[in-house]
């Protein structure tokens, strides 16, 4: 969650100017690349490591390698899409699909793999207000792609370069996937012990 923060505000410290990057992988292109890199790689690890059940395992590698996919191949510099376009270079192209892969399988959790109850019995009030989480998370992950992924065609350049909807985007997926975790992990809304 704190990945958009990071690397926005270690690059303004580095630059020493309030600059908002045009996303969150543009940050390769930033004094942040390590910061960028190696978080993307570490999370990518954790979501490969994560073992619950074998959706949440076969989903969770998925998007894991599609973590370290998009942190090892650089988007296009100075690219204001995610959308791929004939103007991206190969490796643009790759970083671009396993980005949306990997938003799309985040979105996929917090749909159906967070939600589901093994036992008919485990559905609290809690749990109930967890998996309500849970949509509006994935709501907010698929309106934060479609930011990202068509901001930047449908607004005027200037408002583009200023707005920045790419980022935008992309932090509101990042930080609403990362509700939804601490939700599932019982951080937020934990069954009270009775």
């Amino acid at each position: 969650m704190a990945l958009p923060f990071a690397v926005t505000i270690g690059n303004a410290v580095q630059v020493k100017q309030a600059v908002l990057l045009s996303s969150i992988s543009g940050a390769y292109y930033t004094g942040m690349r390590d910061v960028f890199v190696g978080s993307l790689c570490a999370i990518g690890v954790f979501l490969i490591c994560y073992r619950y059940a074998r959706p949440d395992d076969i989903l969770g590698t998925i998007a894991g390698f599609a973590a370290i996919v998009v942190a090892l191949f650089p988007t296009t510099a100075h690219d204001d899409q995610l959308l791929v376009s004939t103007a991206d270079t190969p490796k643009g192209v790759v970083h671009g699909v396993a980005a949306i892969i990997l938003f799309l399988v985040l979105a996929i959790f917090c749909f159906f793999i967070f939600p589901r109850s093994i036992h008919p019995q485990a559905m609290t009030a809690r749990k109930k207000a967890r998996n309500i989480t849970y949509y509006i998370c994935g709501i907010l992950i698929v309106l934060g792609l479609a930011t990202a992924a068509f901001g930047s065609k449908l607004l005027p350049a200037d408002i583009v370069s200023s707005v920045r909807p790419m980022f935008w985007g992309e932090s509101i997926a990042v930080l609403a996937f990362g509700v939804a975790w601490f939700a599932k992990s019982n951080t937020f809304l934990p069954d009270i012990e009775s």
